[in-house]
């Protein structure tokens, strides 16, 4: 039996869920979870058919769920959720074994109910500004949101909050939305972010155009709560204003 169940491959609805709960680990999750996953929800004045947004800050420690329903704009923050551990230091990744977390604009592509880190969601790095901005070799890959508290790259939230974070995304899945946008910032990057990476890091660092350039996704949603259309152009993405779009299409895709 394969180990992971891609997202992306659009299964029906039903053995969909089918699927995901014929392995132990996510009907545990099922059974303990449900419950308070529907509460977040609720709390959020978020009805279904939902889609979801994630993102991480790498120096804060923190990844943020956020939703919205049916025929709603703005999306509204449901949980934030401690990351156990980073490795590595702020900046993107550029090759294999280099610790690195990504940083950047991404999707989550594939749910994996036997992860060796009890679940895992896997993060589409490397997209085309990665492999634009990245060093001669391979670039890595299997970049992961799991359990455990352990890591050389991806983003431990601990068994519990990964079974959350799981059955919200099996949530999304099952609203239409094959893809679930996730960005990843070096901190937040509020004029305050940016004025600590320059105080830290100095303006002549390698990494500080390149995080300009993810402030102004962050900003957008920070303005607005909608998402940004992003695109990749070379080493940089070309960030605008969202168009409407439908319910279940992937936004934020930067590849």
């Amino acid at each position: 039996m394969e180990l992971d169940v891609d997202i992306a491959a659009r299964p029906t609805t039903s053995a969909f869920l089918r699927r995901q709960l014929g392995f132990p680990r996510v009907r545990q999750a099922w059974v303990t979870k449900r419950a308070r996953v529907a509460s977040l929800f609720e709390a959020g004045g978020v009805a279904g058919p939902v889609e979801v947004y994630f993102r991480v800050f790498k120096r804060e420690q923190e990844l943020e769920v956020w939703a919205r329903g049916e025929g709603e704009r703005r999306f509204v923050r449901l949980q934030t959720y401690p990351v156990c551990q980073v490795s590595g230091d702020l900046g993107p990744k550029r090759k294999e074994g280099d610790r690195q977390i990504p940083e950047g604009f991404y999707t989550i592509d594939v749910l994996n109910p036997r992860s060796e880190y009890h679940l895992s969601m896997r993060v589409d790095y490397p997209n085309a500004v990665d492999r634009a901005r990245g060093r001669t070799g391979s670039l890595g890959g299997d970049i992961f949101i799991h359990g455990g508290c352990s890591t050389i790259g991806c983003v431990p939230v601990t068994d519990e909050w990964i079974e959350e974070l799981y059955l919200i995304a099996i949530e999304a899945r099952e609203s239409g939305q094959r893809r679930i946008p996730v960005h990843i910032f070096p901190t937040r990057l509020d004029d305050a972010g940016l004025d600590w990476l320059r105080d830290r890091y100095g303006e002549d660092h390698a990494d500080f155009a390149f995080w300009e350039n993810l402030q102004d996704g962050y900003a957008l949603f920070e303005r607005t709560r909608t998402l940004p259309s992003i695109a990749p152009e070379r080493d940089h993405y070309v960030i605008r204003s969202p168009p409407a779009r439908p319910l279940g299409r992937a936004l934020g895709d930067p590849r």
